[in-house]
């Protein structure tokens, strides 16, 4: 079995780069492409500037 890394992120309630959980691509105002998730550890929502590199 293979392990996928998750999508990394800053955390602003835990002041940390902590994993996401239920990334999906999303696109701001200004069209740039980003990445929402959830924190692992204290369930704040997390948003990511760039687009999405997902390993597989």
């Amino acid at each position: 079995m293979q392990k996928v890394k998750q999508m990394e992120g800053y955390c602003v309630k835990c002041k940390a780069k902590r994993e996401m959980k239920d990334e999906k691509e999303v696109t701001m105002k200004n069209g740039r492409p980003a990445t929402q998730g959830i924190c692992t550890v204290c369930n704040t929502k997390m948003f990511k500037i760039g687009g999405s590199k997902k390993s597989k």
